[in-house]
């Protein structure tokens, strides 16, 4: 807790049964982690469980619903979802372990890989984790009455951000999306032509971040059928989205895992990535501010227009 009247942001453990495709359980169970606004009230119970009530001013909360890169884990995005609680949702993170493709397994949002093919793309949400994950909130007690899921927003890193922007459009409620290191060029294992941007499935304005340093999207490349490194995100920005109120924030120097406090050199694709030419941590403060203007802006209706420092961000409007 940090503000003088009690108020701040604290976190409870959850778990949604998402289903883990043609396997069976243990697979496909995702461990949230919710953040919230909360006061503190200095009771017994607080006291003896670490739980504190959610805060009664600006309840009930809309929800923002993050996907993690595949091998990253939800604890990387503290700081973000932090901030965002802080401005006044419950952000919610997970750890999903499941197939991934091919017989490996780890950690994912959840693909549903057939939904991606030429014959299926667009007639229901690649990830239907995600709706899973919001189904599950409505069963925890200490936050009745204090969540709005007519008011969602979707948020993600990586591929986590590319099953976002497929599914968007299929879960209800769903009013702004945001990703970071992103894009919907579709491989050609799924039966597209080679360098094929896919349409977002979204009905509702996009903020779109990368940086200029990402290496791991560069790495990529040959998934798409690119002989040459290409620029998926602003073709994505340009060809994808079509909504007047979409931005595209390049930050100046930044690479793929600017939005992971710590990056995790063990897992994941990190070692793709090029070394970063800004201060990581100044990288992500600003994208963070930015991501925040456009939630406040376009879930909550507040009376602010998202903007990023021009220092670290190019912003690119319609």
């Amino acid at each position: 807790m940090s503000a003088s009247d009690g108020t701040g942001v604290r976190s409870l453990w959850w778990s949604a049964d998402t289903g883990g495709g043609p396997e069976k359980a243990p697979f496909g169970t995702a461990h949230l982690k919710v953040y919230y606004p909360a006061r503190a009230e200095g009771t017994d119970a607080e006291r003896l469980s670490g739980e504190f009530p959610p805060a009664p001013a600006g309840a009930p909360y809309p929800v923002v619903v993050f996907c993690s890169g595949v091998n990253v884990e939800q604890a990387v995005y503290r700081p973000l979802a932090s901030a965002i609680a802080a401005a006044g949702f419950v952000a919610v993170t997970f750890d999903r372990v499941a197939e991934l493709f091919g017989g490996r397994y780890g950690l994912t949002p959840g693909v549903d890989l057939d939904a991606a093919r030429p014959d299926a793309y667009g007639t229901r949400p690649t990830c239907p984790a995600i709706s899973a994950v919001l189904d599950a909130l409505t069963g925890i007690d200490l936050l009745k009455g204090a969540i709005d899921l007519d008011r969602v927003a979707l948020g993600g890193h990586s591929a986590g951000g590319t099953v976002v922007l497929q599914s968007a459009r299929f879960v209800p409620g769903v009013r702004a999306c945001f990703a970071y290191g992103t894009h919907t060029m579709v491989a050609t294992m799924l039966g597209w032509p080679a360098g094929t941007v896919l349409p977002a499935q979204v009905n509702c304005p996009v903020l779109l971040g990368v940086g200029t340093r990402d290496g791991v999207i560069m790495g990529s490349s040959d998934r798409y059928g690119q002989d040459a490194p290409s620029d998926p995100v602003s073709r994505t920005f340009t060809e994808a989205l079509h909504d007047p109120r979409d931005l595209l924030a390049v930050v100046r120097g930044a690479n793929h895992f600017a939005v992971a406090d710590p990056v995790d050199p063990t897992a994941a694709r990190a070692f793709l990535d090029l070394e970063p030419e800004t201060d990581p941590a100044e990288a992500r403060r600003a994208f963070t501010d930015l991501a925040v203007g456009f939630l406040r802006a376009h879930v909550r209706g507040d009376d602010v227009v998202p903007s990023a420092d021009p220092a670290l961000i190019d912003l690119r409007r319609r």
